[in-house]
């Protein structure tokens, strides 16, 4: 992986981590992600005037895409209910960078090297020690691991399937800016079926975050898009699971979730697949 989407993909792993824990904001969980991804949709409604057209074989990418993405952004949503953030956060992202690699090789001939596959490796190794023994004495409920697992399938099926659109869109700008307005206006339209029109007063006073939080969202999906356009879809999912450490400190400073010393071995060992996929 060279030096710059290196660089570009870890930004949007702290990106990343930062806006998930924007879903702690005052409303409900499933309202806050809701909020983020309705105000990441009016943010690219806006920039539309300034991207072109998706190509006509981007467009099958882009409707799935939109799909999952509700079903990720439901179940997270659902797993950040029935646990700490330190605690979903990591179930969420450990699996999906497996899940994409497999598929990768078996489906998609994307074949990263001995060194990268060893990196994705440690990478979801450290994130599942972390969920799994750094979660301290509180154990997250039956209901939470199961969302938390399913919205891990969600995020490697909209990875791989956003890997393949934006490839076949040859361009990662105009790719993301319609993904985001397709998953606006999709979790508007559920918004409104789900929790009704007396909702969006609820949110009004959160458009601030709202907006933060959405070009967060972009920005950071963004760079990760075009990177799988530069580099192999394994080695840059995996490498974006290091927003796991971003959450990890952002847990501890500003929420005040307990850091533990599993959780700080976990910690290390994301960092050393970190390196390795540097180097691979």
């Amino acid at each position: 992986m060279s030096p710059d989407v290196f660089a570009v993909v870890l930004c949007a792993a702290a990106l990343h981590a930062g806006w998930n824990a924007l879903v702690r904001v005052g409303l409900d969980r499933l309202l806050s992600v809701m909020l983020l991804r309705m105000s990441g949709g009016l943010l690219a409604l806006m920039m539309i005037p300034l991207v072109g057209l998706p190509s006509a074989a981007a467009w099958p990418w882009l409707v799935l895409s939109g799909a999952l993405h509700v079903g990720y952004n439901v179940f997270l949503a659902r797993a950040y209910t029935s646990g700490d953030f330190g605690q979903v956060y990591p179930i969420a992202r450990g699996s999906a960078p497996l899940i994409v690699a497999l598929v990768g090789l078996m489906a998609l001939g994307d074949q990263p090297s001995l060194m990268g596959y060893t990196g994705v490796a440690l990478l979801s190794g450290g994130i599942w020690w972390m969920a799994v023994r750094g979660a301290g004495v509180t154990r997250l409920p039956r209901t939470g691991l199961v969302s938390a697992l399913t919205t891990s399938a969600f995020i490697a099926a909209y990875t791989l399937t956003d890997g393949l659109g934006v490839r076949a869109n040859h361009d990662a700008i105009s790719y993301i800016v319609w993904l985001f307005l397709i998953s606006g206006v999709a979790m508007g339209s559920l918004l409104l079926v789900v929790k009704g029109r007396e909702s969006l007063k609820a949110m009004v006073s959160h458009y601030r975050v709202g907006l933060a939080g959405g070009a967060m969202s972009m920005a950071a999906y963004g760079a990760t898009i075009w990177a799988m356009s530069q580099a192999p879809i394994a080695m840059v999912a995996a490498l974006r699971e290091s927003s796991v450490l971003f959450a990890l400190a952002i847990s501890a400073l500003f929420l005040g979730e307990r850091l533990s010393r599993q959780r700080l071995v976990a910690g290390l060992i994301i960092l050393i697949g970190v390196v390795v996929l540097r180097l691979g």
